[in-house]
């Protein structure tokens, strides 16, 4: 039983639960989703082991990057844990295929950066074929692939555009930001009739906390308060949420009472969570690890000025990373990220401290 300051369901819902990383989180999911629903499968690079080994027995395998799916192969077998080439456009457009005839794939794209190669696939079959088959089909897809900076992977390997992908119709995009909510989400995912895109960030992978044992889902489309407050809104999203209940929580040792949301979905975009914030606060700022040109952080941004412009007492912030590729020098990484100090800064400018 864990107590409710650890709980991420608030206090007074202590349930049965453990400590976990997010990693074992996201991985109890897939095998608990497989068990749940005999159409679920999973295919990859190197999610079993590597294509071609058949008459060498099922081996253990590397499980992809953070062994998202290592020791799955021995459970459930070759034919439900698919090794693939190494061409994301070809095995993405098999998984869509299969989607269409009633399976359920579950595709992993490793690193954010190879969703590009993937990306006609994502454009012109996953969003809109069940819009151009006037709703007569389903594409129950999900792909999930590691985003962000902050392990030393380089500017090939550290992409985080979750943006692009929800600018486009018919895609849906969900950033978890720990282990609770990952496992809330990937389920719903997996189980939603429509493609949906889980974007895990890397610094998140170990991160530890509350996962309640019983199986739950965590709705597409809906954000969270994760802080209480009332002189500002900190809007966040997969590891910036992090982020800002960390400056949050520093903020409050200097008597400044932050609000933070964390949008766990990025489309559907629940407007209504932060704009009640910005209602009760009257100032914002949005904290978004991307590029801030065409970002979350200007779309959010967007919604705030054109809904609640007469509620605020101060400008829209926004603490984003510089348009520029991730850096591999560590040193220049660590300026790069937006992080807790950033946040502080520019909290205390826009109170006037």
């Amino acid at each position: 039983m864990t107590t409710a300051s650890k709980n991420p369901l608030g206090p007074g819902f202590d349930v049965p639960g453990r400590e976990e990383r997010y990693r074992d989180s996201f991985q109890r999911t897939l095998r608990d989703e497989l068990n749940h629903d005999e159409n679920v499968y999973i295919m990859g690079e190197d999610v079993a082991g590597g294509p071609g080994r058949e008459d060498q027995g099922i081996i253990d395998s590397w499980g992809g990057p953070f062994a998202a799916t290592k020791g799955l192969i021995q459970d459930f077998g070759a034919r439900r844990i698919v090794d693939t080439p190494i061409s994301e456009a070809g095995f993405l457009g098999a998984a869509i295929g299969s989607a269409l005839t009633g399976l359920r794939p579950v595709v992993d794209l490793m690193y954010f950066d190879f969703i590009g190669v993937a990306m006609d696939q994502i454009i012109s079959n996953a969003s809109k074929s069940r819009y151009m088959f006037g709703g007569q089909t389903r594409i129950p897809l999900t792909m999930f692939a590691r985003s962000g900076g902050g392990t030393g992977h380089a500017a090939q390997h550290s992409s985080n555009f979750y943006s692009i992908l929800a600018h486009l119709p018919g895609i849906k995009v969900v950033v978890p930001s720990d282990p609770y909510s990952v496992r809330g989400l990937l389920a719903a995912s997996i189980r939603d009739d429509d493609p949906v895109m889980v974007c895990n960030h890397k610094k998140l992978i170990n991160l530890t906390g509350f996962v309640p044992d019983e199986e739950y889902t965590i709705e597409l489309g809906k954000g969270r308060i994760t802080r209480d407050g009332t002189d500002v809104t900190l809007v966040g999203m997969s590891w910036t949420t992090e982020v800002c209940n960390n400056a949050a929580d520093q903020l409050k040792d200097d008597g400044i009472s932050a609000e933070v949301v964390d949008l766990l979905s990025l489309s559907p975009l629940d407007e209504n969570i932060f704009l009640e914030s910005v209602a009760k606060t009257n100032k914002v700022i949005i904290v978004d690890e991307d590029s801030p040109r065409a970002s979350m952080a200007s779309e959010v941004s967007a919604v705030i000025a054109d809904k609640a412009f007469d509620l605020l007492d101060a400008p829209i912030k926004r603490v984003t990373g510089p348009h520029t590729p991730v850096p591999y020098s560590r040193d220049l990484e660590n300026i790069f990220l937006p992080d807790e100090a950033d946040v502080i800064a520019t909290t205390k400018t826009l109170l006037g401290e």
